[in-house]
């Protein structure tokens, strides 16, 4: 009979070992099946050439995802409808991200392809609408926390994003692989950044088989910021665009909103670029000290056109040492209770910086707290001019 170090010793060497097989399931054997012999610089070209149709982008939230569940015809219908994509089309824009939450494409009734055929047949005509609109598309998988937390840990789990992905990737083959792109996961909130390369690898890998023309795109580990773009390497596959997302400083983008730190929902009106001056009464109105402090911490770092530009760079370094595209699919300014010249300056700081490094963007979102146009229920969408102005887009 073991001492009990000795079981605590073997049970480390057990979680080694398994950890040490997932690895070998997800990253080596998918590196085979991309295939031996490939041309992968010519897989890159095809990736850098099918980038120019995401310069400039938009999301779709809250419609096929982030509806609390909802998402019957009657939400589907109204929320954002063929008007709405004819406007983003109309503006200027060149793709829309498509966010599509994981939960309803595995709900019954089920189709021939494994997936909801009532939600499906709704899905497929936002896309298509898209496409006819002259519009390329990012297929976003875009799931709650619930269903990406249990990726942390277990197996079983990748199965099931691997399953769905290699269900959704079929579906969507015959569709232009010019112009339809298959985002793995948004933010996948996975805190280890070897687990996650392992996962993408492995769905990535999947999607391949079922859709071998079709452009990926890959994404790094916890909430697709800059530096978790920095810590992964490219998949063995050529074929990707790589994303990340940008909302730093997070005390000026997120003022106001009720999710992530508790003490931003006491924040409004915060200037950009800020002030001693302008700063002064607002950070008194954060009732912790410490709270206090950090949000001193915004103005006293001096936040501008420059410092983004900077970081941005980084981004852009990245790709070029890696000879891979980039795109920022997510970044944007909360509005209702940012300063609106503060945060139409912000957008445009970002979109300059990102055109300037040759990467391209689309900004979150259309409609709603984030949004480049007012839209009420059953009207019709108005586009905020100054927003439009700020990304470089015509005005009406």
């Amino acid at each position: 009979m073991r001492c009990p170090a000795a079981r605590l010793h073997l049970t480390a060497m057990c979680r080694l070992l398994s950890r040490f097989t997932l690895f070998l399931l997800v990253i080596v054997f998918p590196v085979a099946a991309f295939g031996q012999g490939q041309d992968r610089s010519a897989e890159v070209q095809t990736a850098l050439a099918r980038a120019q149709h995401l310069k400039r982008g938009i999301n779709v939230s809250h419609w096929f995802s982030q509806s609390a569940n909802d998402y019957s015809a009657q939400h589907t219908a109204s929320y954002t409808d063929d008007d709405d994509i004819a406007l983003v089309a109309h503006m200027g824009f060149d793709n829309i991200r498509l966010s599509i939450d994981a939960t309803p494409l595995e709900h019954g009734p089920l189709g021939k392809d494994g997936l909801n055929a009532e939600f499906m047949a709704r899905l497929d005509h936002a896309l298509d609408t898209m496409l006819a609109d002259g519009l390329a598309v990012q297929v976003d998988l875009h799931p709650e926390e619930a269903y990406k937390m249990p990726l942390r840990t277990s197996n079983v789990a990748v199965d099931r994003l691997t399953m769905l992905w290699r269900k959704l990737a079929a579906h969507y083959a015959t569709r232009d692989p010019n112009r339809v792109f298959f985002e793995i996961m948004n933010e996948p909130e996975q805190n280890d950044p070897y687990r996650w390369a392992g996962i993408q690898a492995r769905v990535a890998a999947a999607i391949r088989e079922v859709a071998p023309q079709h452009t990926i795109i890959a994404t790094g580990p916890n909430y697709s910021d800059i530096v978790d773009l920095l810590g992964q390497h490219p998949l063995p596959d050529g074929n990707v665009i790589y994303n990340f997302h940008f909302y730093d400083p997070h005390e000026f983008t997120h003022q106001g909103a009720g999710w992530g730190t508790p003490w931003w929902s006491y924040t409004h009106g915060i200037l950009y670029p800020a002030t001693e001056s302008s700063m002064r009464e607002l950070v008194k109105e954060v009732p912790d000290a410490a709270n206090r402090y950090a949000l001193e911490q915004y103005w006293l770092d001096h936040w501008d056109a420059h410092r983004i530009r900077l970081l941005i760079d980084e981004a852009a370094a990245w790709g070029g040492t890696n000879h891979v595209p980039l795109i920022c699919n997510e970044f944007g300014v909360f509005r209702e209770d940012a300063d609106e010249n503060s945060r139409n300056a912000w957008i445009r700081d970002v979109r300059t910086a990102l055109e300037a490094d040759g990467i391209g963007w689309a900004m979150w979102d259309y409609r709603g707290s984030f949004g480049v146009v007012f839209k009420e229920q059953g009207t019709t969408a108005r586009p905020d001019p100054a927003t439009v102005e700020a990304l470089g887009l015509k005005k009406e």
